[in-house]
């Protein structure tokens, strides 16, 4: 009562600023903008990278249902709208604007990606008999901490969850705790590994056999790497390198770097497609980063040479890359774990990285099975949706 009451004094404020030559922004958020259209489902995700992470699910319902999505950022509602779907920015957890958005799109079907809890959103949903699920939930140790001092909050929301995918076990089990029925769980799924899995890998090829990719690189990293590449390539048939920086505004300083140890030099910004034999391709551009992936054999996980906690093994995975990291990769700590564990990574220093180049390079078969280990792991551990994707589908054809 008293929350409800806070958000009609500061819903007040706002419609007065809102009138008063407020943002567009501000009214798309007190859903005061352009009309909205019925839609059998509510998809919410808070931007980006939780958008990202659920595509493979949002698209399989919109392809059965009318959606609508909403986000919390400009960036991530205008990143759905280029998907061809219809989306806006998310209404405030205010009484008018939630009670204007619900009454326009009358959902069957709540469904937010990661988890973000609302109380007046969650009360409002289950007085019009809206479903709502959750996939991809995350509960970290701190917010179950902060959570649990508030129970009666709390715990009645997650009591209306009627289905619950969670990212992973510890995620599930704090969920469990602070009141979510065990009846709501579904099989856990890694969203973020589902668009990866997806990718179709590419076929063997001696000429990505000899290829290797340096991704993401930082400053530091290119010069140790070159100078493993020109090591490893004497006695073997020709190698290739894709060099490809993590801040394309650097490719000028990198091309220097190569030129003044001799390779023969491509650049990608100039049209380039291949790196010449013995040489060094340039991927100086951004977004085709898949390109590079599936172009070669190996592949150096870039931000692991030098302290940046490395990047995600996950794409080169999807292509069937062997997989190389240096010391530092403290972001994808338990992802390489497990990768190393199934054979499919190896961990390199700059000192060891030759040989190891090397060595994958006169063995293709080694560096072929590594991949195939690596694409095994990641598809292992993304899940089948399709049977999450059903439960959405039979959860958005009835009411709660």
């Amino acid at each position: 009562m008293i929350y409800e009451a806070t958000t009609r004094i500061a819903e007040s404020a706002l419609r007065m600023r809102a009138r008063l030559g407020g943002s567009d922004r501000l009214r798309e958020r007190l859903a005061c903008g352009s009309p909205l259209a019925p839609a059998a489902i509510w998809i919410h995700g808070a931007s980006v990278g939780e958008l990202t992470s659920a595509r493979p699910v949002i698209e399989a319902l919109a392809a059965r249902h009318p959606v609508q999505v909403t986000a919390n950022t400009e960036t991530g509602r205008d990143l759905v709208r280029a998907w061809g779907l219809p989306a806006r920015l998310a209404p405030l957890d205010l009484p008018g604007a939630l009670t204007r958005f619900l009454k326009a799109t009358d959902p069957r079907l709540a469904l937010t990606v990661e988890g973000e809890f609302w109380p007046l959103r969650s009360r409002l949903l289950a007085e019009r008999g809206v479903v709502q699920a959750t996939i991809g939930a995350r509960m970290s140790e701190r917010s179950a901490g902060t959570w649990g001092r508030l129970p009666r909050v709390i715990g009645p929301m997650l009591g209306r969850i009627a289905a619950l995918s969670a990212q992973d076990q510890a995620s599930e089990a704090r969920l469990l705790c602070l009141g979510l029925p065990s009846g709501a769980l579904l099989p856990r799924l890694d969203l973020k590994l589902l668009a990866p899995a997806a990718i179709a890998p590419p076929a063997d090829d001696p000429l990505r056999e000899r290829t290797i990719l340096a991704a993401s690189t930082h400053e530091g990293e290119d010069g140790p790497i070159l100078d493993a590449f020109a090591a490893a390539r004497a006695g073997l048939p020709p190698l290739r390198l894709i060099l490809a920086p993590r801040h394309p505004q650097r490719a000028d300083d990198v091309a220097g770097l190569v030129r003044a140890r001799g390779l023969p030099l491509a650049r990608r910004s100039a049209g380039a497609e291949e790196a010449p034999e013995g040489g060094v391709l340039l991927a100086d551009t951004l977004g085709e980063m898949a390109r590079w992936y599936a172009r070669a054999g190996i592949c150096l996980v870039g931000g692991s040479l030098q302290d940046h906690g490395g990047h995600t093994p996950w794409e080169p995975a999807a292509h069937r890359c062997a997989l190389l990291r240096g010391p530092h990769f403290g972001n994808f700590l338990e992802a390489f774990d497990a990768l190393e564990a199934a054979g499919a990574a190896r961990a390199v220093t700059a000192a060891s990285l030759p040989d190891m180049l090397a060595r994958l390079a006169a063995r293709p078969e080694e560096a072929r099975a590594m991949g195939d280990r690596a694409r095994a792991v990641l598809v292992a551990r993304a899940g089948d949706p399709g049977g999450l994707i059903a439960r959405l589908d039979d959860l958005a054809q009835r009411r709660g």
